[in-house]
């Protein structure tokens, strides 16, 4: 999961739980996952390029611009 590449669909930030569509190579698909930012304060708009930088399970990841 770590080093995925996707595009933020809900917007990212402080005190914000955003959303990305990632592709998860190992099931080859595009999944939905809850996303933070990991630089603190770091904002991320809907549409933006992201690398997955570390994944929590289920279903929540931190993300950093591509």
């Amino acid at each position: 999961m770590v080093g995925s590449t996707g595009r933020v669909t809900g917007k990212i930030g402080t005190g914000l739980v955003g959303e990305v569509l990632v592709h998860v190579r190992e099931r080859h698909t595009t999944e939905a996952f809850l996303a933070h930012p990991a630089v603190p304060g770091e904002s991320m708009a809907v549409g933006t390029q992201v690398v997955v930088v570390e994944y929590q399970p289920p279903r929540t990841v931190y993300v950093a611009l591509l």
